[in-house]
This record gives structure tokens, C-alpha cells and sequence, in this order.
């Protein structure tokens, strides 16, 4: 991904022109949404069912494999080996290990060790992943995270030489990304507007002391955002200013940016806590904290900003000339959000005081399925079967979560799901993500290795 830094705060008018530009644009894909969550959400479904439509109508493009580099990737508690630590342009496989004792993150940085280019989280002990990307020539940093926070580890430089060889693909093939990635960046941005209004009603709302209805608005308006968090990740220090939970600080309720600088908690947890502070019999068991009286009018009000100004800063960055994603970024994406959904969805963490985490989660595999949806075409003309299973799998998927209800409507509280629900939507989310982790080798056309070049 590429992106500006720079801060362009916008009028009112402005943000509805480009809303409004971002859904002309993006009409094609999923509609001129509302704010509503509701509205969005019909989208995703949209958005597939004409992904299916459009692929079976989809020119026989020829297929053809494309040789891809390979690192091996070792990860422990407190290193990150990386080999070999230079590689030629073009598809890269980082076959990664966690050989630790905790969940880690896998990243590879940019030259400015800020931006993103791709990353895996939750690696879980022994668990053996793929990272494929493609990267042009550079120089970049490998690196993990402990935990999924705190400061990096083993940060090493990772270069990228030009291997001068170009990556073919037929004039209908590159149509078909170039397309994807044309509506997939219409999306994000489509999103990102509809979370600056609706963040800036659930602000004033919460600012005013209108708690009733800001605990009203708090899940919805966060599903336009985990709907694109893979995005956000890739800025770097979005994420973590926007959606750091307690649980992730370190001592002293502060949270460690890429610079190694300290920042204090804020975000949509923070202000989490706060409005289900009368609420601590249905909290996460681990989450005790009896002497929380809830922030001041004036912390509100602070934190109340932050979290406006910083989504603003992710509005800004996702709409601006430079901005630009890739078509490993489109389907990596929907990966990563299957990953959160598997870990921090399924535990209950992610939202462990308003037990909202089935809105994230439905908002996650709508996320996943609009990224799919945008490659599903390429990928049926290289494995057929793979994308019936996918499509089978998401089905299934979305036919479980109906059973607790909707976004129009509300969603059970996590609290009140059985251990025997939550082990039903956990084996699930497993069968989706199984195949879901086939799809950028899929759609990039990598070679097996027996086919590819030494």
C-alpha cells in the first residue's frame, strides 16, 4: 500500500462531495450505501452475489504460474530470523513458524519502518503460516510483535533486488485486477466516509452525556471500521491508536508506536469502558477492575476528539492521490480478517466490556467477503474448486451468524451465547479460514515448488 501522511481536514461539503464521488465510483461494486449499518451490510451480500454473477460470465483467460521466491521464517518470544535476507523482485512466499511460547505477528515494514506492506497476527505457537506479497525493489525490515504489542522484535533490514523479471498475465487476466483493484479502493473508501459520520454522531452523542444512545451507536458505527482494519494496520500506528484494548497496554496504560515512542490509551475501548461501567457483572472474566468510577467530562471530551481527529487521519490517508492497494493487499485482507475473527472474535476479548463482538465479527466476514468477492473471478479461472468451497464455507458462515440476528435489528451479547454456540462459530470460522488462507497464492498464479525456479 501507498500512502500520504498529510493531514487535509475537510469541510462538511467536502465529505459529502467525496462520499458522493466514492459511491459513483464504487457503484458497480456494492451501491450508493446510506450511513445506515444496515445498508452496508446488504452491500456485502450485493457485492457477492454480483461477483458470482459477473464470474460466470468471466472470459476463459489462460492461465499461468508464476515462480515465487521463498524466505523461511522463524519466529520465537524475543527473535525474528529471517532467511535468506534478500530476495529478487516479484512474488514472495514467507513461509513463517512460531517457535515461541506466545501468539506473534509477523511484519514486513517499509523503508521507513512506519508503513505496513504486509504483515500475519496471531501465529499461535507451532502454527506454520504463508505470507505472500509481491514486492518491488527496495529495501525493507522484517520484524515481530510478542503478543500482537509492545515494540517490535529483531527488526532486520531485507533487501530487494530487481530480478528483472516481469510478472505475465493475459490482457484478460489484467483486466480482471486491474478491475479488482479499482472497486476495492472505492470500498475502503467508501467506508472510511461512511465511518467519519457516523464516528462524529456517536462523538457528539457521547460528549453530551447521552449515554443510552451512545452505547446505542457504539457497535454499528464500529463495524464500518472493522470492516477495512486490514487497512488501517497498514498505516502503522492507526490501529492502535483507534482500537487498542486494555488488555493489549503496557504498564502504565500506554501503547508503544513503531518509533518506539509511548502514547496514552484512547479509542473506541477506552470510551468502551467507560459507558458500560455500570455493567461490570456481564465484563470479560479478567477484565476486574471494581474501582472504575467511569472518565470526567473533560477526559470524555478529550478522549472524545482523539478518536474523531484520528479517524479523520485515516479518512484523510485512504483518500488521498497517492493512496493505492494492491491485488495481494485485496486478498491478503480477507485473510486477515478471517485471523481476527478466529482470535480475537471468537474469545470475546475484542469487545470485553459491551460484549458487542458479534457486530465485529459479522462486520469482519463482510469485510472478507468483499475482498474475495473482487478476486473471485481471477481466482475461479486458476481453482474452480477452491472458490466453491469458499463460497460454500461463506454461506455457511453467514446462515450461523443470522441465527443471533442482524445488523438492522441487533446482535446477541457475547455473554449470552453458550460455550456449545461459541464452539459452533469457532469450528466454522476454521472451516472458512482453511481455504480463505489459499487464496493470494491462488490468485497470484504462484507455481508449486516442484515447478518453480531454483
Amino acid at each position: 500500500m501507498n500512502f500520504s501522511v498529510e493531514r487535509k481536514t475537510l469541510s462538511s461539503k467536502a465529505l459529502v462531495l467525496v462520499a458522493a464521488l466514492a459511491c459513483l465510483a464504487s457503484l458497480a461494486l456494492f451501491g450508493c450505501a446510506s450511513t445506515g449499518a444496515t445498508n452496508s451490510a446488504d452491500a456485502q451480500t450485493q457485492t457477492t452475489s454480483e461477483a458470482e454473477a459477473s464470474a460466470s460470465t468471466a472470459p476463459e483467460a489462460e492461465s499461468s504460474s508464476t515462480p515465487a521466491s521463498t524466505v523461511e521464517v522463524v519466529i520465537t518470544d524475543d527473535s525474528c530470523e529471517v532467511t535468506p535476507a534478500e530476495v529478487g523482485s516479484g512474488v514472495v512466499t514467507f513461509n513463517v513458524v512460531n517457535s515461541g511460547t506466545q501468539a506473534n505477528e509477523f511484519e514486513i515494514l517499509a523503508e521507513d519502518r512506519l508503513q505496513i506492506v504486509s504483515e500475519r497476527e496471531n501465529i499461535t505457537p507451532g502454527q506454520p503460516v504463508e505470507v505472500t506479497v509481491i514486492l518491488e525493489p527496495g529495501h525493507y525490515y522484517t520484524a515481530s510483535k510478542t503478543n500482537m504489542v509492545g515494540a517490535l522484535v529483531d527488526v532486520r533490514d531485507f533487501n530487494v533486488v530487481d530480478s528483472g523479471v516481469e510478472i505475465e498475465v493475459s490482457a484478460d487476466e489484467q483486466e480482471m485486477r486491474d478491475e479488482a483493484v479499482k472497486l476495492y479502493t472505492a470500498y475502503i473508501q467508501d467506508q472510511a466516509g461512511q465511518l467519519i459520520a457516523a464516528t462524529q454522531s456517536f462523538v457528539d452523542t457521547y460528549k453530551a452525556g447521552d449515554f443510552e444512545n451512545a452505547r446505542e451507536l457504539y457497535a454499528p458505527t464500529r463495524m464500518y471500521y472493522e470492516r477495512i482494519e486490514p487497512t488501517a494496520e497498514a498505516f502503522g500506528d492507526i490501529d492502535p491508536a483507534l482500537d487498542y484494548r486494555e488488555a493489549d497496554l503496557n504498564e502504565g496504560d500506554t501503547w508503544t508506536a513503531n518509533d518506539d515512542t509511548e502514547h496514552p490509551w484512547g479509542g473506541w475501548h477506552k470510551i468502551e469502558k467507560d459507558l458500560w461501567k455500570d455493567s461490570k457483572d456481564t465484563w470479560l472474566e479478567g477484565n476486574e477492575d471494581e474501582d472504575y468510577t467511569g472518565l470526567s467530562d473533560e477526559e470524555r471530551a478529550q478522549v472524545a476528539d482523539q478518536l474523531m481527529a484520528d479517524t479523520q487521519k485515516l479518512y484523510d490517508m485512504v483518500t488521498a492521490s497517492d493512496f493505492e492497494v494492491g491485488l495481494d493487499d485485496i486478498s491478503n485482507g480477507a485473510i486477515g480478517l478471517l485471523e481476527e475473527v478466529a482470535t480475537s472474535k471468537i474469545s470475546g476479548e475484542e469487545e470485553a466490556f459491551s460484549r458487542t463482538d458479534l457486530w465485529d465479527f459479522q462486520a469482519n466476514v463482510e469485510g472478507a467477503m468483499v475482498a474475495y468477492g473482487n478476486v473471485k473471478k481471477i481466482a475461479e479461472m486458476k481453482d474452480p474448486e477452491l472458490v466453491q468451497e469458499i463460497q460454500s464455507q461463506l454461506d455457511t458462515m453467514n446462515e450461523l451468524l443470522a441465527k443471533y440476528g442482524s445488523a438492522e435489528a441487533g446482535y446477541k451479547y457475547y455473554n449470552e451465547l453458550s460455550d456449545e454456540e461459541i464452539r459452533e462459530l469457532s469450528d466454522q470460522v476454521n472451516a472458512l479460514r482453511n481455504p480463505l488462507a489459499q487464496l493470494t497464492s491462488t490468485v497470484l498464479g504462484i507455481a508449486p515448488a516442484e515447478d518453480s525456479e531454483e
